[in-house]
């Protein structure tokens, strides 16, 4: 999913983000391109990782087994 914010402000270290429906993001700073400027018009692309998602609840079950089983390990 593709999705347009613009930068509305900046607070501190974060910057506040606004969406066509005017909806706030609070991001950080230093995670924007090193040109944004207060106006500026930002792409954010949200997908999902399932290789990552399977993974980590693969790790999060081996490690309850470890605690539920200690003789096992």
């Amino acid at each position: 999913m593709l999705t347009k914010v613009t930068i509305d402000r900046f607070e501190g270290d974060k910057a506040i983000l606004k969406t066509k429906e005017n909806q706030s993001i609070i991001w950080p700073k230093d995670k924007l391109p090193k040109n944004a400027k207060e106006s500026s018009v930002l792409r954010i692309t949200i997908s999902s990782d399932l290789d990552l998602e399977s993974t980590d609840k693969e790790l999060a079950k081996d490690i309850l087994n470890e605690i539920l089983n200690p003789d096992k390990a």
